[in-house]
């Protein structure tokens, strides 16, 4: 039987539940940044691989099927706005240490909640091309100005009588 990790509010504090038992928690005031790990684009939930939440002395791994990306993305929308803390990253770009690598133990797709010391992670972390902060919100409207950006383009191409615009 597989165990189910679940992320949830309650009141301030996000819990990590395992089969419905509280296993651990973190107070949202000790979140300093949320790293969304993702495969693709990033512009869908279902592309999320796993969520790492740092706070000052730990790293807390969460797999895609806990519900991050619930807790993330649309619950606490004003708190996560305000706190301008979550960054993305494409899964292709990480550096890891060999046994935390995507495909191995704990972070192949059915890992479990992984809490490490923030040292252990901290200087790959820091060469990753994290793009943000941004929440999910901002991300949706930065993809859309963009699709309309290229339109645009496009548009000036043809108005220059198929010749190649310049490009943006």
């Amino acid at each position: 039987m597989k165990t189910e990790w679940l992320a949830a509010w309650r009141g301030m504090d996000l819990l990590i539940l395992r089969d419905g038992v509280e296993v651990d928690r973190v107070h949202a005031d000790d979140i300093e940044r949320v790293i969304l790990v993702n495969e693709g684009p990033g512009e869908t939930p279902g592309e999320l691989l796993f969520a790492i939440i740092e706070t000052a002395v730990e790293h807390l791994v969460l797999p895609a099927r806990s519900g991050i990306a619930g807790c993330v993305h649309f619950e606490r929308q004003a708190f996560w706005a305000a706190r301008d803390c979550i960054y993305w990253v494409n899964a292709h770009h990480l550096a890891l240490p060999r046994r935390l690598r995507p495909g191995l133990w704990p972070l192949r797709r059915d890992a479990g909640y992984l809490r490490l010391p923030r040292g252990e992670l901290a200087a790959q972390i820091e060469h990753w091309p994290t793009e943000g902060p941004q929440t999910w919100e901002q991300r949706k409207w930065d993809r859309i100005a963009r699709s309309r950006l290229l339109g645009r383009v496009d548009m000036s191409r043809q108005a220059a009588g198929g010749r190649d615009a310049p490009r943006f």
